[in-house]
């Protein structure tokens, strides 16, 4: 919304006018598309491909075809979440050749669409989640590790942690605010790229809760004195 209201020089409450619809010309949304690399064609041709509605879960074969290579669930995952191939070929300096073998690959899983723009777009939910073994079976194996190797006493290192006691009504709910607060950390991926501050990196985040091992507090040596 910044961006658009600086590259077009008018306020963010106009964009945001625009952008239901309000007062917006051919010619202002003719503009908007030039900034996303965009003709009033590709856009006609974009919503002329728009894909039903999007799946909410993988099929076991596409978990299985994903979790065959790191890579190819890492540029799944990216398209998703909006990073467009070419901005992640560059990030990881990714073959022309490879990348094009890659996309190939999501497409024939009918995990992608490639549009006449040159553009791509998933056909998954963002908001899925993995329920089967393949993909889970990944993260074990690659991404464990990256949070349970921290150095969660340096200064340096990001986290909050929490102890509360919740009746299973309570683990429901907590659940649900987790997926709540997945949600609100894509939209602050959106927000982010389309003010295109410099300096963007990779970031993970893990939400997770599991019941407590209280051994070592009915362990402890209840001698304080």
């Amino acid at each position: 919304m910044l961006r658009l209201s600086r590259e077009l020089s008018v306020g963010e409450a106009t964009v945001k006018r625009w952008l239901v619809g309000k007062g917006l010309t051919i010619d202002r949304l003719e503009a908007m598309a030039r900034l996303c690399g965009l003709v009033l064609g590709d856009l006609a041709r974009e919503a002329e491909d728009a894909p039903g509605e999007l799946a909410h879960e993988l099929t076991l074969a596409q978990e299985k075809a994903l979790s065959s290579n790191i890579f190819l669930s890492f540029l799944f995952m990216t398209i998703v979440n909006g990073v467009q191939p070419a901005e992640t070929a560059a990030d990881f300096a990714v073959p022309l050749r490879t990348m094009e073998a890659a996309l190939a690959r999501l497409e024939r899983l009918a995990l992608i669409d490639r549009l006449r723009s040159g553009r791509v777009r998933a056909l998954v939910d963002r908001t899925m989640v993995f329920r089967k073994l393949p993909l889970r079976s990944l993260f074990e194996q690659h991404m464990k590790r990256v949070f349970f190797e921290l150095d969660y006493s340096a200064p340096e290192t990001i986290y909050t942690s929490e102890v509360v006691k919740l009746s299973r009504a309570g683990q429901v709910q907590l659940a649900e605010l987790m997926d709540q607060f997945r949600g609100q950390v894509q939209a602050l991926a959106d927000r982010d790229a389309q003010s295109a501050a410099p300096g963007r990196e990779w970031i993970g985040l893990l939400t997770v809760m599991r019941q407590l091992d209280l051994s070592p507090i009915r362990e402890a040596d209840w001698d304080l004195s």
